[in-house]
C-alpha cells in the first residue's frame, strides 16, 4: 500500500483537471490521471511526472460501466484505498441550447457525464475512500448551477452565462445529487463538496473565460484537503459560499 495520500481526478488530462493533479501533486500526493484518451491522458502523466509529480494514468470513461469498474480495480491494486476523488470530468453537450429548440440528446449527453458519470464513479471508488483516514470528494461544478444567481434579475451574463437547459441544469443537479450525498454520508470522515472554478478559459468554453486552469484549480484542491473539522454538503468558489 502506498504511504502517500492517493487521489483519482478524472478528466485530468488538460485544463482544470490538470492542475487540479499538478496542484495535489505539489503537496506531495500520488494522483491518479482519469481520462479517456489514452495519447492525451499518457502525455500528462509524462508532463507530471516531469514536473516531479507521481502521477500514474488511470484509464477511464465516466459514462460507462467497466471502465469505471476497472478503474477502481487499479487503486485496489496501486494503493488499496483512495483520499480523494475530484469528480472533475464534464461536458456542454453540445450548443446552443435554448428551451425551445434543444434536442433532447443535447440535455442527455450533458445529465449523462456531469451527473450520472459523477454517481457512478463516486460509487465504485467509495469502497476505497472509506479506508482513508480522511477522505474528501470534490464535485467540480458552476456557479452557472446556482437557481440563485441564474433567478437574480440584476445577475449579468457573465454571472448566470448564456440560456442554457443543458449544462446549466446539469450543474444544479449536480449539486443537488451533492447534497444527498452530504446528507447519507453524515456522521462518517468523508466531506463531500461542489466547488465552482469560475470562468476559466477552457475547450468547454472556446477558452473565453478571464481565469486560468491553475486559478480554477485552487477551489477544488483546497476542498480535497480540507481538515477533518471542515464543511460537508457545500458549494464554494474562491470568494467563499456559492448560494444554492
Amino acid at each position: 500500500m502506498s504511504e502517500s495520500k492517493i487521489a483519482l481526478v478524472t478528466g485530468a488530462n488538460k485544463g482544470i483537471g490538470y492542475e487540479i493533479a499538478a496542484g495535489l501533486g505539489a503537496l506531495g500526493w500520488s494522483v491518479g490521471v482519469g481520462a479517456r484518451d489514452e495519447q492525451r491522458r499518457e502525455a500528462a502523466v509524462e508532463k507530471l511526472r516531469a514536473a516531479g509529480v507521481d502521477a500514474f494514468g488511470v484509464p477511464l470513461d465516466v459514462t460507462d460501466d467497466a471502465s469505471v469498474s476497472a478503474a477502481a480495480q487499479q487503486i485496489e491494486q496501486y494503493a488499496g484505498r483512495l483520499d480523494a476523488l475530484v469528480n472533475n470530468a464534464g461536458v456542454t453537450g453540445g450548443m446552443p441550447q435554448s428551451p425551445t429548440t434543444v434536442g433532447i440528446d443535447t440535455m442527455r449527453t450533458a445529465v449523462e457525464t456531469n451527473v450520472f458519470g459523477v454517481v457512478r464513479v463516486t460509487n465504485a471508488m467509495l469502497p476505497l475512500l472509506r479506508r482513508a483516514p480522511s477522505p474528501r470528494i470534490v464535485n467540480m461544478s458552476s456557479g452557472v448551477g446556482s437557481l440563485a444567481r441564474q433567478t437574480d434579475p440584476s445577475a449579468s451574463e457573465g454571472t448566470v452565462g448564456p440560456i442554457s437547459v443543458a449544462y446549466s441544469p446539469s450543474k444544479t443537479f449536480l449539486n443537488a445529487v451533492t447534497v444527498q450525498y452530504a446528507r447519507e454520508l453524515r456522521g462518517t470522515n468523508i466531506l463531500i463538496n461542489a466547488a465552482c472554478p469560475g470562468y476559466v478559459a477552457t475547450d468547454l468554453n472556446g477558452f473565453r473565460g478571464y481565469r486560468t486552469p491553475e486559478q480554477g484549480a485552487a477551489v477544488a484542491i483546497r476542498l480535497a484537503t480540507l481538515p477533518d473539522d471542515g464543511p460537508t454538503g457545500s458549494f464554494f468558489e474562491d470568494a467563499g459560499v456559492v448560494p444554492w
